[in-house]
């Protein structure tokens, strides 16, 4: 019985319709498929994305800001959606197993990933979050010590974040306990809540997001996983992608994914960390990383979707 981190992305969740009972239904077909893929007698454990919905929750709590209903810091932001999400899929699952008649134990753990203060992203922020505001807004909050903010594309100004390399699984030990008890584990959404530790040796949450691909590649390394998945809007990767000479990639080595890589075949801000978060956890387990679509989910036993191996 092979062992399966599965990468789902926030925005697969939140496809078209952003309501709370649009996202469950997305999730619902993504339970189905994910139990189908099990009774191929395959182990999963679940890590997801949770970016656009962290966004709107800023700005459903900018919409009340006061001093009674302060927003929330960031950190908090990440717990609260790492928390309904899994709630959702959690729930799914379960439901998807009673209608199956499947006796297994399903649990969503809200999880923190250790992160290092000295991670160049903190001084220099890039990541924009959140709603939009105008210049004398922005710049009365960065008066007021809230972080940086810098105007994006000609619609406002947004604050921008460190998204620091993930380190330590704060709870691994925890999840390592569910899956050696076979309970199909929900894990490090939104690629878990940043923290470090203070001069007292305790946790604290900060200012940033984590890149939910690397968190769940370090999450497949340290429990062992022999397959990594990360699901995206397409069945496989594409060379040369929307060009007349586009080219399907069913199985690459780690040498052709770099070439690749260096010819700027992956874009920045989406396929790129998914190839790359991919090689380096076949890399240092020799195991092996599929890329592909959640439709495509249960066809991966039958070698479908785009393989990275060594």
């Amino acid at each position: 019985m092979a062992l399966n981190v599965i990468a789902l992305g926030g925005n697969a969740i939140l496809d078209k319709v952003p309501t709370d009972e649009g996202q469950k239904e997305v999730v619902r077909k993504v339970a189905s498929d994910i139990i189908e893929f099990i009774e191929l007698g395959e182990k999963v454990v679940i890590c997801h994305g949770n970016g656009p919905q962290v966004g709107n929750l800023m700005i459903q709590q900018k919409a009340g800001d006061s001093e009674q209903t302060p927003m929330m810091h960031l950190d908090t932001n990440v717990a609260m959606t790492e928390g309904s999400i899994g709630y959702w899929i959690q729930q799914a699952i379960r439901n998807e197993l009673q209608r199956r008649r499947i006796d297994k134990g399903v649990v969503s753990v809200v999880t923190q990933v250790e992160v290092d203060q000295n991670d160049p992203s903190f001084q220099q922020p890039t990541k924009p979050v959140g709603p939009f505001y105008s210049k004398e807004e922005a710049e009365l909050r960065m008066e007021k010590g809230d972080g940086v903010y810098q105007e994006d594309s000609g619609r406002g100004y947004r604050k921008v974040i460190a998204s620091p390399k993930p380190g330590r699984i704060v709870e691994k030990d925890a999840i390592l306990s569910l899956v050696d008890a076979d309970v199909i584990t929900i894990c490090v959404g939104g690629g878990g809540i940043p923290v470090v530790k203070n001069r007292l040796g305790d946790y604290e949450g900060v200012e940033a997001v984590i890149d939910k691909d690397l968190s769940a590649k370090n999450l497949a390394k340290e429990i062992h996983a022999d397959r990594l998945i990360i699901l995206t809007g397409v069945d496989n990767i594409y060379i040369n992608y929307n060009q007349p000479n586009q080219k399907k990639l069913e199985c690459l080595t780690i040498a052709e994914a770099k070439q690749y890589i260096k010819e700027n075949q992956f874009p920045a801000g989406s396929m790129l960390p998914k190839v790359e978060s991919a090689i380096e956890f076949v890399k240092s387990s020799r195991g092996e990383a599929v890329i592909t679509s959640i439709n495509n989910l249960r066809n991966i036993v039958d070698g479908y979707g785009t393989k990275i191996v060594c």
